[in-house]
């Protein structure tokens, strides 16, 4: 005879989707709205069907009038110099000139997203989901907004304004970060962009040239600096207007909060307080 009582240590039972769908909505996440989510599953727990589970929970409480947006960058598709940082592995510099000519373009049905987690994998290859074209920093939509937020995404703007996160302002989007934090959060990159005097710098990765074949882009574009993103999110957290919902699902923490609100008041606050470090 089984109680239904986990004993000490035991790992807990499984989400189930009516209970995923019934924390999402308690977090506040609305019918119809557009929704950017980063998450990490695992912070979740053991969930029945994993992020395809996730991934129709939050399809559920957005229903047919709202639009899921994941970020599917692709920062391995770099110069070789570049790699120890965008891939985490050195190569000799005599090989660079070789794999800068052989590295594949970027194929926005085909490339798999890097090291963002499974949940934008199992966005990205949904019927019907729609990407954006930036070849290192793309974005990838389900739902009737999904053609505007992913359309004109432009080859030298990684996340700037001409840049899904752009729209995604337009539109009056939410920001779900679930079970990760601040430090994640791409609408704050959007921010940089409007902080005056923000450094630049050369990217280069490989693209379809368009007959077939592909070539090496060069382009400048800013010097991105996420190091003090958790301290501008907690300053965010602690306006006396209370912007940010914090909530549990499954045994994640999660924060939820407007885009536009969250980039206006970044852009003061790194144009204050400067920013810190992540690079393709």
């Amino acid at each position: 005879m089984t109680t239904g009582i986990a004993s000490p240590g035991a790992s807990p039972a499984p989400l189930g989707p009516d209970e995923l769908v019934a924390q999402l909505r308690a977090l506040g996440i609305r019918p119809g709205e557009t929704l950017l989510v980063h998450a990490s599953l695992g912070a979740i727990g053991p969930v029945h069907g994993r992020a395809r589970a996730v991934a129709d929970s939050l399809l559920e409480v957005l229903g047919p009038d709202g639009t899921l947006v994941v970020y599917t960058q692709t920062p391995d598709n770099s110069d070789p110099s570049r790699w120890p940082v965008t891939r985490g592995y050195a190569v000799p510099a005599r090989q660079w000139p070789r794999l800068r000519a052989t590295l594949p373009a970027f194929d926005p049905e085909r490339t798999p997203s890097f090291r963002v987690g499974v949940l934008p994998e199992e966005v990205r290859t949904r019927p019907g989901a729609l990407r954006s074209g930036h070849p290192q920093s793309s974005f990838a939509a389900l739902g009737p907004a999904a053609a505007r937020i992913t359309a004109g995404h432009a080859l030298d703007c990684h996340l700037g304004e001409e840049s899904p996160l752009a729209r995604l302002e337009e539109l009056d989007a939410r920001v779900l970060l679930l079970g990760v934090g601040y430090s994640v959060c791409t609408a704050f990159h959007l921010a940089e962009y409007r902080v005056p005097g923000r450094g630049t710098r050369r990217y280069g990765c490989a693209v379809a040239d368009g007959s077939g074949g592909r070539r090496w882009h060069r382009y400048r574009d800013v010097d991105f600096d996420a190091s003090g993103f958790p301290a501008l999110g907690e300053s965010y957290a602690s306006l006396p207007e209370r912007p940010v919902t914090r909530g549990r699902v499954g045994a994640a923490d999660c924060l939820l909060f407007g885009l536009a609100p969250a980039v206006a008041y970044a852009a003061k606050w790194l144009s204050g307080h400067g920013s810190g470090g992540s690079a393709r």
